[in-house]
């Protein structure tokens, strides 16, 4: 890893660690965590007091993969309608979200959008 890739990387670590200071999910309102590689988007709900995932969704899964690019907003508002309706069907309305360190801009921002719209409260 080169030095300006191992620094960025260690900047989005300390952001999230100061984040998560904060940021607590429960089992009345969990929190929603989105992990952005290169390639994929990955989301949980997690229920941070139990230490257990209650919902996922990622861009790594056959039919999401079958719908194109995993690196793309499009596929963010894939994986953030789908979480969505997942967290529905197991009774979760509100979350507490976790950008994980990363900018709210981009694919961050449109999973965000796209929970929201699909009935998710933040």
């Amino acid at each position: 890893m080169s030095k300006i890739a191992n620094a960025r990387r260690n900047g989005r670590i300390r952001r999230h660690r100061r984040v998560r200071k904060k940021i607590h999910g429960t089992a009345t309102r969990p929190r929603l965590a989105v992990f952005r590689s290169n390639k994929h988007i990955t989301v949980q709900v997690i229920d941070d007091d139990a230490g257990t995932t209650l919902v996922a969704a990622s861009s790594t899964e056959s039919e999401q993969r079958a719908a194109g690019s995993g690196a793309s907003t499009d596929a963010a508002t894939r994986v953030g309608q789908l979480v969505a309706e997942r967290a529905s069907a197991e009774g979760i309305t509100q979350v507490v979200f976790d950008r994980g360190g990363y900018a709210y801009h981009g694919r961050i921002a449109a999973v965000a959008t796209a929970a929201r719209a699909a009935g998710l409260e933040f």
